[in-house]
């Protein structure tokens, strides 16, 4: 299995956050490093396309992408012209994460039209559609959705890679997002699903795959997911001091276990507007490998560690010493 990790970019991160973050997660063996794209709300937001951009030119192995950005707020033709440059500058190794969009107040805040889920489904496939069809055609591309037009469009110079870069799609719903993962994708991303879960929906993933002329092996299965790993309390409470920082500080000192009933209260209406349900792995390093290898065991090829404290470098330390060396040899 491979580990991976995933900045939680609107929780003030800045370029010397970015910068440093692009050093360590390379040099430390994490095999791929992700970025969230949300608006600044009450903190700094590093714009993702000008920072993966960076990432691209900075990093040598890493592969590198979007944790999801939605085609609510992003054109899909003008992403599709950045996410192919920058996959041209990395030599290949952009993974773009794409969703439909689902914070209702980052869209009424910046302006943007969220919608229904039935319009955002069907606005996020005209997006797939615009974007493959760019990718993936050598011959001029006319599309006329509801959302997006194309009339007779190339995407130049042609992406190095063929068929452009990779897609991902996120989400954990069977019934919307698995056929669109099916049709369009060559890697899937959920999050916070119990291994047993998990088995099941790529099992469903697997049938819809088959039924659209595709073998499992095409797609690549990850998940994104909070973690904390510590060798004693006070080690896990000082990987978990954002969350007593920032969510909960009247808990500041009381046991993880605590900690953890108090998120799994708070979130869980929220996850479950998504699909997930509050499931970190947590615990010492022998704890944490176990459910990790019940994760690999399940068929989840990448482990993407959700990072929420951009101040805390150091922590990804601590969990390559602890985890990457029995998991994701560096190639």
């Amino acid at each position: 299995m491979q580990i991976s990790v995933t900045v939680e970019g609107q929780e003030g991160l800045t370029w010397a956050h970015w910068k440093r973050f692009v050093v360590e997660v390379e040099k430390l063996g994490y095999a791929g490093l992700f970025r969230s794209d949300h608006f600044p709300d009450d903190k700094a937001a590093l714009e993702l396309i000008v920072s993966l951009a960076y990432l691209a030119d900075q990093s040598k192995r890493l592969h590198l992408g979007s944790l999801v950005t939605a085609v609510s707020f992003r054109d899909p033709v003008m992403l599709a012209r950045q996410a192919a440059a920058i996959d041209d500058l990395s030599g290949g190794r952009l993974v773009l994460g794409l969703g439909a969009g689902w914070v209702e107040a980052e869209h009424e805040t910046w302006g943007y039209q969220l919608g229904d889920v039935p319009t955002r489904i069907a606005r996020f496939k005209e997006g797939l559609e615009v974007i493959t069809r760019l990718f993936r055609s050598d011959e001029p591309v006319t599309f006329e959705g509801q959302f997006f037009q194309l009339h007779g469009a190339r995407l130049l110079p042609r992406p190095m890679r063929p068929g452009g870069p990779s897609i991902l799609i996120g989400g954990n719903g069977v019934r919307r997002t698995l056929p669109l993962v099916a049709q369009y994708a060559d890697a899937w991303n959920v999050f916070h699903l119990t291994p047993d879960i998990f088995r099941e929906r790529s099992e469903i993933l697997d049938k819809l795959l088959h039924q659209a002329g595709r073998q499992p092996s095409e797609i690549k299965r990850t998940m994104m997911a909070m973690l904390f790993c510590g060798r004693n309390e006070t080690e896990l409470k000082q990987r978990a001091n954002f969350a007593y920082r920032n969510w909960v500080p009247e808990l500041a000192g009381q046991p993880i276990a605590k900690l953890l009933e108090t998120l799994a209260h708070m979130l869980t209406p929220l996850l479950n507007s998504v699909g997930a349900s509050f499931n970190p792995i947590v615990g010492t390093p022998d704890s944490v490998l176990q459910q990790i290898n019940a994760y690999a065991a399940a068929g989840v090829d990448e482990l993407i560690i959700q990072w929420f404290d951009v101040e805390d470098v150091e922590g990804l330390q601590v969990y390559a010493e602890e985890i990457l060396p029995h998991l994701n040899p560096v190639s």
